[in-house]
C-alpha cells in the first residue's frame, strides 16, 4: 500500500482524546510520585538502602511511561490542543530530564530519516556499514566497538545521555526556542535538586532520583534500540529510500507481556507509530487489532530481543545487520 492508503486506514486512530490523556496522567504521574514519596519515607525510617534501590525498578518503569506521554506531546498527539501538548511536554520533560523543544526537533528528524543510510546521525543509534567499518582507521573502529558494546550502550550511555548530555548546549539545535527549552528544563531540575538538598538532604536525592533515572534511561534506550536494530532491518540510500518500507520494515513490533506493554505506553507497536506519528499511544493497540495489514511487520518477542545487541554492522550486500565476528567471513 502507498503512504496515502496507510494514512487513510489509520486516520480514525490519529485523534487525541482529552479524557484518555488525563486518565493516563492520573494512572502514570500519580503512581510515580507516590513511589518517590514511599522511597523517601523508607529512607526516613532508616530502611536498608538495598530495599530503596530495589523499589527504584518499578518507579523507573513508571518514569518510562511518563516519557511516552512526553513523546506523544512532542508529536502533538497526546492532547488535541497544541498549547496543552506544549505545557504537558515541558512538565514531562522536566520529570524525564529531557528538554522538550530540542528532543522534539531531534525526534522529528529521526522520523524523516529512519532507515536512510545517507541521513544517519541525529536521534538514532550510531550504525556503520561493513564497508565503512573496514575502511575506517583503527582508532575509529576501536571507538565504534566500545560504543556498540552492550555494557556501554545499555548501561553507561543511557544515564550519561539523560543526566549529562541533555544538560549541555547543542551544536545543531541552538538559540531561540531551543535555548529557552534547555534553560527552563535545567533551571527546574536545579531548583528541585536544591529544594530536596536543603530540606531533606542530598542523600535523599542521590539515593532516590539517580537510581530511578538510571532504570528509566536504560529501559528507554533498550526500547529504542530494539525498535530499529534487528537482523532484517530496512536500510537504503536516499535515492532508493521509501517512507512506508522504512516504517514497516525498518521498525519492529516489540511484542511485550501485557504489563510491560502497558508500562511502556504500547510503544512496541513502533511500525504503526512510524506510519502515522499522530496516533496517540492509547490508540496504538486498537489500530493494530483493526488493520490486518499491520500484522505483517517484523515481530520481536522479549526473549528474542536479548540477542539483538550482538548485531552491530549493516551489510549492504545482504541487506542485514551482522555481528562483528561475521565481518571476517564477509
Amino acid at each position: 500500500m502507498t503512504l496515502i492508503d496507510w494514512k487513510e486506514k489509520l486516520r480514525p486512530f490519529a485523534r487525541a482524546s482529552k479524557w484518555r490523556a488525563w486518565i493516563q496522567i492520573a494512572n502514570t504521574v500519580l503512581p510515580y510520585l507516590a513511589l518517590i514519596m514511599l522511597m523517601g519515607y523508607l529512607m526516613s525510617i532508616n530502611v536498608h538502602p538495598l530495599w530503596i534501590i530495589l523499589l527504584s525498578i518499578p518507579t523507573g518503569l513508571f518514569l518510562v511511561r511518563v516519557f511516552i506521554l512526553f513523546h506523544d506531546c512532542t508529536h502533538q498527539s497526546f492532547f488535541a490542543s497544541k498549547k496543552w501538548n506544549t505545557i504537558a511536554g515541558y512538565i514531562f520533560g522536566i520529570m524525564t530530564f529531557t528538554p522538550y523543544r530540542i528532543w522534539q526537533a531531534e525526534h522529528n528528524r529521526h522520523h524523516g530519516a529512519v532507515g536512510n543510510l545517507d541521513r544517519r546521525g541525529t536521534g538514532d543509534v550510531w550504525t556503520m556499514t561493513v564497508e565503512e567499518y573496514v575502511e575506517s582507521s583503527g582508532w575509529k573502529r576501536f571507538v565504534y566497538r566500545i560504543y556498540r558494546n552492550p555494557l556501554f550502550l545499555f548501561l553507561i550511555a543511557p544515564f550519561f545521555l539523560f543526566a549529562v548530555l541533555h544538560r549541555l548546549p547543542s551544536r545543531t539545535f541552538k538559540g531561540g526556542k531551543y535555548f529557552v527549552s534547555r534553560f527552563v528544563t535545567n533551571a527546574a531540575l536545579l531548583a528541585i535538586f536544591l529544594l530536596v538538598t536543603f530540606t531533606l538532604g542530598i542523600n535523599y536525592y542521590l539515593l532516590i532520583q539517580l537510581p530511578v533515572l538510571f532504570v528509566a534511561s536504560v529501559s528507554g534506550v533498550w526500547l529504542f534500540f530494539i525498535q530499529h536494530q534487528f537482523e532484517e532491518v530496512y536500510w537504503e540510500h536516499h535515492e532508493d529510500w521509501d517512507f512506508v518500507k522504512a516504517a514497516i520494515e525498518g521498525s519492529s513490533f516489540y511484542k511485550l507481556p501485557l504489563v510491560l506493554d502497558w508500562m511502556t505506553g504500547h510503544i512496541g507497536f513502533h511500525h504503526i507509530h512510524h506510519l502515522n506519528s499522530r496516533i496517540p499511544n492509547y490508540r496504538l493497540r486498537q489500530s493494530y487489532r483493526a488493520v490486518q495489514n499491520l500484522k505483517n511487520g517484523k515481530t520481536i518477542t522479549l526473549l528474542e530481543s536479548f540477542k539483538l545487541g550482538l548485531y552491530k554492522l549493516y551489510d549492504e550486500k545482504t541487506g542485514r545487520l551482522v555481528r562483528m565476528r561475521d565481518v571476517k567471513r564477509i
